[in-house]
């Protein structure tokens, strides 16, 4: 992707967002690890593609998330969240990376047409950009519940309870990149070159060195040539959960693999990818600020996390398997057959929400629990945990 293809505004958040890591990298001595890189792309103030104004979600930007192309997915999920909210007497909802705000509102719709509405729709967003869009949406699709919706900028206090819900939040967490060469690790660091931003490869930091021997005595011997990702923010973010979930659920969505499908041999190059104008690209130096970077999510250390933080597993499944567990048939039997064109709709999007050449197997759902006797609904028919 060159810059010709960059309308004028696009071109100035990128000279924007690639002066910021400039300094960064001044200030950093000359170089930056990949994860400091990478989260400065995508989450600084201003410059940081998800802070910033352009349009990232749905048909006009860079990519669709299930919540956009179906609201069966949302109503899905907070059937999911109905059970446990019905187990605990009531509580909160918690989403972390609303986006558009489209799931929120629709789940909110749900919730209502449920009759167990939460005490408060928490999200948790920095962006005040984000949080005008968010409510806007919410007014659109749901002005009725609009008060129910509460933004916050830090997680909640201990003792809390209710659901914590994330869809394609992790994949977009910044990540240290890697590769064996020479039998020895090296770290992907940037530094800054006259038309843009470099790879340099240099001895791992402390922290990474720790996990890659980690990973190592997880999946085997890594051959030399591999590249690959690790995410070393997972750990403290899992923490932060367990920290603040007195009793309730965590269900998270995203796409990925368990651990030793995502370190496989085959998978030599790792799995960084980046998105702009709904085309994928692999050079995430090349447009920092204007386009997506995400990497793929190692449920596996998804898995160990959530354990280490003192929380339950409640399981592990395919997206589709999560969806036909939380009613998507049901969903889909109160649709209208006489109107013909919502019916075709619904049915194109059931496809798009489950099949195995769509995201029906691609995305997965992991859940934690804490203090529930209740088994989670959407892990009742085909719980791959012994996978992780």
């Amino acid at each position: 992707m060159h810059h010709d293809h960059l309308h004028p505004e696009q071109r100035a958040q990128l000279q924007h967002t690639r002066q910021v890591l400039v300094q960064q990298i001044e200030k950093a001595g000359g170089q930056l690890s990949f994860d400091r890189f990478m989260e400065i792309a995508l989450y600084a103030p201003g410059a940081g593609y998800y802070v910033n104004g352009a349009h990232k979600f749905g048909a006009e930007g860079d990519f669709v998330t299930a919540p956009e192309i179906s609201p069966m997915f949302s109503h899905c999920l907070a059937n999911q969240c109905a059970q446990v909210l019905d187990e605990l007497g009531g509580g909160d909802v918690l989403e972390f990376g609303a986006g558009s705000g489209v799931m929120a509102a629709e789940m909110l719709l749900r919730f209502q047409h449920l009759g167990c509405l939460p005490q408060r729709y928490l999200i948790l967003e920095l962006s005040a950009e984000l949080k005008d869009r968010q409510r806007q949406t919410i007014q659109r699709i749901a002005p009725e519940l609009l008060p129910v919706a509460t933004w916050i900028k830090v997680p909640p206090e201990a003792g809390w309870q209710g659901v914590v819900v994330a869809n394609e939040v992790l994949d977009a967490m910044p990540v240290h990149v890697f590769r064996r060469a020479d039998v020895q690790w090296q770290q992907l660091y940037v530094t800054a070159a006259t038309d843009g931003f470099r790879e340099q490869w240099d001895e791992p930091g402390a922290d990474l060195a720790a996990a890659l021997l980690d990973l190592q005595q997880r999946v085997g011997p890594i051959a030399d040539g591999y590249r690959s990702e690790i995410n070393l923010r997972l750990q403290g973010w899992m923490q932060a959960l367990g920290g603040f979930l007195s009793r309730g659920a965590v269900i998270l969505v995203d796409y990925g693999y368990t651990g030793s499908e995502y370190y496989h041999p085959e998978r030599h190059c790792g799995t960084l990818i980046c998105h702009l104008q709904h085309r994928a690209y692999d050079d995430p130096l090349a447009l920092p600020g204007v386009q997506d970077i995400t990497a793929n999510v190692d449920f596996s250390a998804v898995a160990h996390a959530g354990l280490d933080a003192g929380m339950e597993l409640a399981g592990y499944t395919t997206q589709a398997h999560f969806l036909i567990d939380n009613g998507l048939d049901m969903l889909m039997s109160g649709v209208d057959i006489s109107d013909v064109e919502l019916h075709l709709q619904r049915v194109q999007e059931l496809k798009q929400l489950t099949l195995p050449t769509e995201m029906g197997e691609r995305f997965k759902v992991i859940g934690f629990q804490r203090g529930l006797q209740q088994p989670l609904q959407g892990f009742r028919s085909r719980d791959l945990r012994a996978y992780l």
